[in-house]
C-alpha cells in the first residue's frame, strides 16, 4: 500500500530527537571547519580553500543522491537560479574565509548571524511580508549587539572587520533564491550540483587571477600538509550541511532554529581550544545580544506562526532556519 505524501511527511518529522541529535552534530562540525579554515587563510590563498570546499561537496553529495535516487538531472527553468545560488555561496563562503583571516573565530561566526535580522528587513521590505513591531525591534537589538562584537576588531584590523557582515548580506540574498528553489528541487541534488558549477566557475577565476596577478587566486600547488587541511575543511562544511539538510527531514524548523545559535559557544570553546582566543568583555556583551535578539526573534515568529495556522491550517510565516553561511 502506498503512503500519501502527507503521510510520509509528517512520519519524516515525527522523529523530533533524531532531528535535535543531526542539529547537534552540524553545530559542532561547522565551528570545526571554520577553525581549519582559518588555519589555511594564512597559509595558502583564500581561492584554494573555496575549491576545495565545493570540490568536496560535489564529490560527496553526488554519490549520497544517487544512492537515494535522487536525481540530479535539475529542469532547465530553475538551472540560472541554481548558477545565481552557487555564485552568492561562492562569494559568501569567501568572504567568510577572509573574515576568519582576520578576526578570532567567535567573532567572525558571531557578526555573520545578523543574517536572521538581515533576512526579517529584507522579508519584511523586500518581500512584502507581515513582520511585527516586536521582531523589528529584535533587530535594532541583534545590531547593536553585532556592533559591539566589530567595534574591537575593528579597532585591530579596520575595514577587515566588517567582512563577517558581508557574508551575513550576501546570505540573506542567498537564502531567499534557495527558498525559491526548494519549493520542486531536492536541497541534496541543488547542492551537489552546485558543487559541479562551482568548480568549473573556480577554474575560469583562476584564469583570470593568472591574468591579472591576483594573489588570493593563486594557483600554485599546496604543500602536502596543506592538502590534507584543505580535504578536512571540505569534508567537515559538506557533512555539516548534510547533517543539517537531514535534521529538518526529521524534526520541524520551530524546533530546530533556536538550536542553531549552539553555534557560537561551540565557536567561542573551539576558538579558546586552538587559537587561545576569548572574545573582550565588550565582544562577549554584543555576541550575548545577539543571541538574544536572535533567539526572541525565533520564539516571536513560532508564535505568529501558530496564530496563522489556528486560523489557516495551511499557513506559514516561518522563515526558516538561520543557516550558516557555510
Amino acid at each position: 500500500m502506498s503512503t500519501s505524501p502527507a503521510a510520509q511527511s509528517r512520519s519524516d518529522t515525527d522523529r523530533p530527537l533524531l532531528g535535535i541529535a543531526l542539529m547537534l552534530g552540524f553545530c559542532a562540525l561547522i565551528p570545526l571547519g571554520d577553525a581549519v579554515a582559518k588555519i589555511l587563510s594564512t597559509r595558502i590563498p583564500v581561492g584554494q580553500i573555496v575549491l576545495a570546499r565545493f570540490a568536496a561537496q560535489g564529490l560527496i553529495l553526488a554519490p549520497v543522491a544517487l544512492m537515494l535516487g535522487i536525481s540530479l538531472r535539475l529542469p532547465s527553468r530553475v538551472m540560472p537560479k541554481v548558477i545565481l545560488r552557487t555564485l552568492l555561496q561562492m562569494a559568501g563562503i569567501t568572504a567568510m574565509f577572509m573574515a576568519l583571516r582576520y578576526l578570532p573565530l567567535a567573532d567572525a561566526v558571531a557578526i555573520a548571524f545578523v543574517m536572521p535580522f538581515i533576512m526579517l528587513l529584507l522579508g519584511k521590505y523586500v518581500l512584502k511580508e507581515e513582520v511585527g513591531l516586536r521582531r523589528l525591534l529584535a533587530c535594532v537589538v541583534g545590531f547593536a549587539g553585532t556592533l559591539l562584537v566589530i567595534q574591537p576588531s575593528f579597532a585591530e584590523v579596520g575595514l577587515n572587520a566588517l567582512w563577517p557582515l558581508a557574508v551575513a548580506v550576501i546570505f540573506s540574498v542567498f537564502m531567499m533564491v534557495t527558498r525559491t528553489l526548494a519549493r520542486d528541487t531536492d536541497p541534496i541534488a541543488i547542492q551537489a550540483v552546485s558543487g559541479g558549477i562551482a568548480c568549473l566557475l573556480m577554474a575560469g577565476f583562476f584564469a583570470l587571477g593568472y591574468g591579472f596577478s591576483i594573489e588570493e587566486l593563486n594557483t600554485t600547488l599546496p604543500a602536502t600538509p596543506e592538502l590534507k587541511l584543505l580535504a578536512l575543511a571540505g569534508v567537515l562544511g559538506t557533512m555539516a550541511h548534510l547533517l543539517m539538510t537531514w535534521s529538518l527531514r526529521y524534526a520541524p524548523t520551530s524546533t530546530l532554529a533556536s538550536m542553531q545559535y549552539l553555534e557560537i559557544p561551540v565557536a567561542v570553546f573551539v576558538g579558546w581550544l586552538v587559537f587561545s582566543e576569548l572574545p573582550n568583555s565588550i565582544a562577549a556583551c554584543g555576541i550575548a545580544l545577539t543571541v538574544a535578539a536572535g533567539l526572541y526573534a525565533v520564539l516571536r515568529e513560532r508564535q505568529v506562526n501558530r496564530a496563522a495556522r489556528e486560523v489557516n491550517p495551511a499557513a506559514t510565516t516561518e522563515s526558516g532556519l538561520p543557516a550558516s553561511p557555510e
